[in-house]
């Protein structure tokens, strides 16, 4: 492991290897539901240093209901402490404000300082079901996200420093936390990524991007921020005993918050940009979801981010549900109130170990290293698996901690459970794609006849009103585009277009087995993926899935421009080879079959579907992606708007 500046090294990454299981490897013209790959469990490691910093004190403001609107009276339950302006330090964290202190770990008192989702939960159990499994709990634990940043931070020389992870592990970064530091040896907190606290204790209304933003300490017990919309909080204050709760560590009851605040900017799109606008070091823009939705019809409508990723419909903005915003001492609170869904709804989605995410409350009894080392693909806990093991059929070295049949068959529970919610999440996926696209055709160009050149389009429209399609990082992903393929009268899959190769990836000048020879290339893909463009020694543009170039240079070319990127609008030798659809935008989708492949006539039919991922394979290999990262990035792979048509060819 080499020492860079600022102590930002290159972590390693460790690999948990299990039972490897078979491939199924789909090729060209194979079958259009086939999707791809194979095997081993990871985790990225990544060694520790952490610091206490400055923790500024916070002026209290009771909320009265109204959006916006504030009180300097605070609730009864703090009013003794909130004389004007309160610290919500410990003792401990006081003695070292205004410096870096250097310590060993993140003590208890300081963490205390940063209540868990898990915390926030215990009232609010709905919302923490919703959130944990979002890709806003999957920030900090997604492999791949680490894989990707531990090759960025390779590739320039640790200068990116806490870049990427001040978003996806924002509290664990303000606490000091190094970026190189394993997971399982990093604080709750920083795991549960952008967790309950990362919005909801955020006093200032921030319009920076690049994830410039601050979280407030505070104990579980200080007030948080909110909409304000019809806040109850002061009835239930005033009423402790009856709600079984208390704002102190004295007394009995659920712990909570005594006093909520307004923070207006909490319901408005301003309020995403901090970590959904991002130009990397070159100065290109890596995320440009702001700048897409404030140039968009949405923006003009006032329509928010969150009317349409918090909202009732997935990708629509047609309102909220309502609910309850608490249960406390097993009484709904408010149960007519808007509630503003915490799954956060987009197409992303997890390739982690299901013991380690969603996340869920049982399995903190087991370690993070420890559920890495559950081969849950195997089978274990299940009866049938652990049947044979009783019988003898079957023999395991188990690790130490897995031996006990009784532990396996709980650790099983709670897989099953996770797998649940995935698979909860693959249809919400699947409605947020098919809401925000819309799919016209086959148009075919003159009658069908056997021997004759078959063409024919569809229109592909972005319904949604709000960014591109497909929007959210760019460059190396994500990932869509249109299968389809014409099957003959026998049944035999004639022409196809949009297949994946062995590993899962398109046809493309990317895949392998284009290189080797084992398939052809694609011609007529249609692919909504956007990409960078660098220039490589001779001076031409190639398509790269990072906006660094390593090709002309021994060292990645990161030098200063001479010409500033405002005048160019992108960093010398780098720009985005954009492919989306703009809001509202439309495209056609144009196809030719071959005459010599329609040899007879009849019935055909023409299969038809848009597919997404989150992650080309080709990418996770250049990240140094292990196979079972690769296996469930493709496992999970979502196909959407499936359709086939019949259609007479005639003699």
């Amino acid at each position: 492991m080499c020492v860079v500046r600022r102590a930002a090294a290159i972590g390693s990454l460790a690999l948990f290897v299990v039972a490897p299981a078979k491939a199924h490897h789909p090729g060209a013209g194979g079958d259009i539901g086939s999707d791809g790959p194979s095997n081993a469990i990871s985790a990225s490691t990544l060694a520790e240093v952490q610091t206490v910093q400055e923790q500024p004190r916070l002026r209290l403001a009771q909320n009265t209901g109204g959006a916006g609107k504030t009180d300097s009276k605070v609730t009864e339950g703090a009013e003794a402490a909130a004389k004007g302006e309160i610290s919500i330090l410990s003792a401990a964290a006081r003695a070292v404000t205004g410096k870096q202190a250097p310590i060993p770990a993140v003590d208890e008192e300081t963490l205390s300082l940063y209540p868990t989702a898990a915390q926030c939960g215990e009232c609010h159990k709905q919302i923490y079901e919703e959130w944990s499994s979002s890709n806003h709990a999957y920030a900090s634990i997604s492999p791949m996200f680490h894989a990707f940043e531990q090759k960025f931070q390779h590739l320039t020389q640790g200068t990116v420093g806490t870049f990427c992870v001040r978003c996806h592990q924002q509290v664990g970064t303000q606490l000091g936390e190094n970026r190189e530091t394993p997971l399982w040896k990093m604080s709750q907190i920083s795991r549960e990524g952008v967790s309950c606290i990362t919005c909801h204790r955020v006093q200032e209304q921030y319009g920076k991007v690049n994830g410039e933003r601050r979280v407030e300490p505070g104990k579980i017990y200080d007030p948080v921020f909110g909409s304000g919309e019809k806040s109850v909080i002061k009835d239930i204050l005033a009423n402790k005993d009856t709600y079984s709760v208390k704002t102190s560590k004295d007394g009995r009851g659920t712990d909570m918050h005594n006093g909520m605040m307004t923070n207006p900017q909490i319901t408005k799109s301003e309020f995403c940009v901090s970590c959904h606008q991002v130009a990397v070091n070159l100065g290109i823009k890596l995320e440009i979801v702001w700048d897409q939705y404030r140039d968009s019809p949405a923006m003009k409508a006032g329509v928010t981010c969150q009317d349409c990723h918090m909202g009732k419909v997935p990708g629509k903005p047609e309102g909220y549900a309502t609910g309850p915003s608490a249960v406390v001492g097993g009484k709904e609170i408010n149960p007519g109130r808007k509630h503003a869904n915490h799954r956060f709804i987009g197409p992303g989605y997890s390739i982690a170990h299901p013991g380690i995410f969603p996340h869920n409350t049982k399995a903190q009894a087991f370690t993070m290293k420890e559920w890495l080392e559950f081969d849950w693909r195997s089978g274990w806990g299940t009866n049938d698996f652990e049947d044979k093991v009783a019988h003898g059929k079957i023999k395991v070295d188990f690790p130490k901690r897995w031996a006990d049949g009784l532990d396996r068959e709980d650790a099983r529970q709670i897989i099953d459970e996770n797998l649940k919610k995935l698979d909860e999440r693959y249809e919400l996926r699947r409605q947020v794609m098919e809401n925000g696209t819309k799919i016209d055709g086959p148009y075919f160009d003159g009658d069908p006849k056997a021997g004759k050149t078959l063409a024919f389009s569809y229109k592909i429209k972005n319904m949604n009103t709000g960014h591109n399609l497909p929007s959210g990082s760019l460059g190396a992903q994500p990932q869509l585009w249109v299968n389809v393929a014409l099957v003959d009268p026998d049944g035999k899959n004639i022409w196809e277009s949009g297949y994946v190769d062995s590993n899962g990836d398109m046809a493309d000048l990317h895949s392998l087995d284009v290189a080797a020879g084992k398939i052809r290339t694609d011609q007529q893909l249609v692919n909504l993926q956007t990409k960078f463009l660098t220039t490589n020694v001779k001076g031409t543009d190639r398509e790269m899935y990072l906006p660094v170039n390593f090709d002309i240079d021994p060292l990645p070319h990161l030098r200063p421009p001479q010409i500033p990127t405002t005048v160019l609008n992108h960093p010398p030798l780098v720009r985005l080879e954009n492919h989306s659809l703009t809001p509202l935008g439309e495209m056609q989708a144009k196809y030719e079959v071959p005459g010599n492949l329609i040899k007879k006539p009849g019935k055909y039919r023409l299969a038809f579907r848009m597919r997404s991922r989150a992650e080309p394979i080709y990418f996770m290999r250049f990240v140094g992606a292990t196979r079972e990262m690769e296996r469930r990035m493709n496992e999970r792979m979502l196909s959407f708007h499936a359709y086939t048509v019949d259609l007479e060819v005639k003699p």
